[in-house]
């Protein structure tokens, strides 16, 4: 399987490490005893049987020293294989080489669905939470197998082979994860984009895959507003020429316009079975909906709720009526959603009964201690463990979180804190070094390999060993930095290069630069990622503006307009401060350092200017900043 890493590339996976959650109710046991009713969660595993009785220390030992018994054991007995492996692993990462289960041959698709299929076939498998409430849709593993074989003949009959990429853009619901499980069962290579970006955001990530087929729906339904799908797809593919054919499906009963490349697909009715319910709230076109409602969850035989609408529709309790109304036991969530919630009235969260939830997890970007206190707290009741889970697009899998861990093991709030089995963290310095004990920052790095990291970057593997092996030889680099405390747990501490996290969807700041700098009336722009108390993170944008007949009003909402289009609506910078000059080094390079301790007013904080071609334009920035501060003010006191 595949996923968009960032525009102009398309990350190739490894099938990701078992879900660490407790999944109840189905499949494989995960947890070796079921906890009684008010006790703590257990979290030693039951991996396999030549592990059955470790402790967690012996496991994360033998993850450490002995990664082929360890892998090896798990991969044997919890996936089916069509051919056995000869070796576990060969790997090095001097060289960025990432090779496991050598000569083995399995499918994904089978170990979501047919192993469960054949012994417990009315077991529900998806739980459709669509964007009304109370509308929701159960999928049988039976009924999705049957859906999964049907797309997967369709895109056969229609050309599509064995390493053929196939982009899917639709809405969350049965036929895309359907959709996902197809391609994996006939060897193509799926790229799932998020329904929010724009056409030529579509186009770019066709292309750059060069993709066969799309698959996509008339509309999709979120927050009581249907929002054209079919229409984003053929602006889209009037610029992509390795697109051969448009599978269409009917989300509503809005007709969608025709093109001479569509395919119309028929929706399913699926039936209802009751089952224990992992609830991620996570969107499929991100790499969270990937592992943790499509592909982890289903090859552990659990039940998956796939949540279509919003937070806040119809009102801020949906969460919370969700769970009540689906019992859901484990809750995963990103810390935007709960940022914004937790501004209303606690009644929203108490009103609904929540004994159901066992677990509670946060993913997508480092959770504040108020979200995590209130996560904890009123949703939680106190009495649910909470991870803060630390990972990436490219690891495929959680790497560092609060559990799995000995019984009784503390968790510290808003700290991800341990590593997964077999993921060593090391903090290593400016110059490469390791920096060793407690109580030091660094950038954080990985010393081995594991089954769930990546194995190279689609259509450009030099690139992949640039990027993640190149700066710190023998480590993958994640692109992270990280605090290790007294206690030996790790606090990640932010990106170290220009990447910010807006509402959980991590974005280069060079393409909202390269957005901006479109306008004619704009010969430079600079982005930076400022907090945010809900988002996390928004962006920041420095212009620079020519003489011209528009105003700056004009100007702005046509900047607007045009990050919303080549992007998505949620990277429109949130601020835009307009300066005669940015700041530049003598080579022309343009100090972002310098940019970020502005809005935060820390102009004290400047550091080094040696540097900068001409130091007096930091006293223009600031100045500039500061009347932008009162123009804020006067509106706000106006409105």
């Amino acid at each position: 399987m595949a996923a968009v890493l960032r525009r102009g590339s398309v990350l190739r996976l490894r099938l990701p490490a078992p879900v660490w959650l407790p999944l109840r109710g189905g499949g494989r046991a995960i947890c070796s005893s079921a906890p009684r009713h008010g006790d703590s969660e257990c979290f030693t595993p039951t991996l396999s049987a030549r592990l059955a009785g470790l402790s967690y220390p012996e496991l994360q030992q033998m993850s450490r020293e002995d990664p082929d018994t360890f892998w090896g054991s798990i991969a044997q007995e919890r996936l089916s294989w069509t051919k056995p492996f000869e070796r576990v692993q060969d790997c090095d990462l001097d060289k960025g080489q990432v090779r496991w289960f050598l000569g083995g041959r399995l499918n994904v698709s089978v170990n979501c669905l047919d192993v469960h299929a054949q012994t417990h076939p009315e077991r529900v498998a998806l739980i459709w939470e669509r964007d009304e409430p109370g509308t929701e849709v159960k999928v049988t593993y039976r009924e999705l197998l049957e859906s999964t074989c049907r797309l997967a003949n369709a895109l056969r009959s229609h050309g599509v082979l064995k390493g053929d990429r196939v982009a899917i853009y639709m809405p969350v619901s049965p036929l895309a994860v359907a959709a996902m499980l197809a391609c994996a069962r006939i060897g193509a290579v799926h790229t799932v984009v998020f329904a929010g970006f724009s056409s030529e955001a579509l186009a770019g990530r066709i292309q750059d895959a060069q993709c066969k087929v799309v698959v996509t729906c008339n509309q999709a339904v979120r927050g009581g507003r249907a929002i054209d799908l079919k229409t984003t797809v053929d602006a889209a593919v009037r610029t992509c020429s390795s697109v051969k054919h448009v599978f269409v499906a009917q989300r509503t009963s809005s007709p969608a316009p025709k093109g001479d490349l569509d395919v119309p697909l028929e929706e399913c009715v699926f039936g209802y079975r009751p089952g224990d319910v992992f609830g991620c709230m996570a969107d499929i076109g991100w790499i969270t909906g990937h592992s943790y409602v499509v592909y982890g969850p289903l090859c552990n035989g659990a039940t998956s709720v796939l949540f279509e609408s919003t937070p806040t529709y119809p009102d801020p309790g949906r969460y919370w009526e969700v769970v009540e109304r689906l019992g859901i036991n484990q809750f995963y969530g990103a810390p935007t959603a709960l940022r914004l919630l937790l501004k209303y009235d606690e009644s929203w969260v108490t009103r609904y009964d929540r004994s159901s939830l066992r677990t509670l997890g946060s993913v997508g970007e480092p959770i504040n201690h108020e979200a995590w206190e209130w996560f904890h707290r009123v949703v939680g009741d106190g009495r649910c463990p909470l991870v803060d889970t630390w990972w990436q697009t490219e690891t495929g899998g959680v790497c560092i979180a609060p559990h799995p861990a000995e019984d009784g093991a503390p968790i510290v709030p808003a700290m991800a804190m341990r590593p997964f089995y077999g993921v060593e963290p090391v903090l290593l310095g400016d110059k490469g070094e390791c920096l060793q004990g407690p109580g030091v920052r660094g950038a954080l790095c990985i010393k081995k390999a594991w089954p769930g990291l990546a194995r190279t970057i689609y259509g450009d593997h030099q690139r992949y060993l640039d990027a993640y092996f190149k700066p710190y030889p023998g480590h993958y680099f994640t692109g992270d930095g990280a605090w290790r405390s007294e206690d030996g747990f790790y606090q990640i501490t932010g990106r170290t290069d220009d990447v910010i996290n807006i509402s959980g969807h991590r974005l280069g700041t060079a393409e909202i630069e390269d957005a901006l700098d479109e306008h004619p009336a704009v010969p430079e722009a600079a982005v930076i990622g400022v907090p945010h108390s809900i988002k996390g993170e928004v962006p920041f944008a420095f212009l620079v503006l020519k003489d011209g007949e528009q105003t700056q009003e004009v100007i702005l909402k046509e900047l607007r307009l045009l990050v919303a289009t080549k992007i998505a609506k949620y990277a429109i910078p949130d601020h835009f401060l307009v300066v005669k000059r940015l700041p530049k080094t003598r080579s022309g390079k343009i100090m972002r350092r310098i940019l970020r301790t502005v809005p935060g007013g820390q102009a004290g904080a400047l550091g080094d200017t040696s540097t900068l071609d001409d130091p007096s334009v930091v006293t223009e920035i600031i100045a500039a900043h500061a009347r932008y501060k009162e123009e804020q003010k006067k509106k706000k006191k106006s409105s």
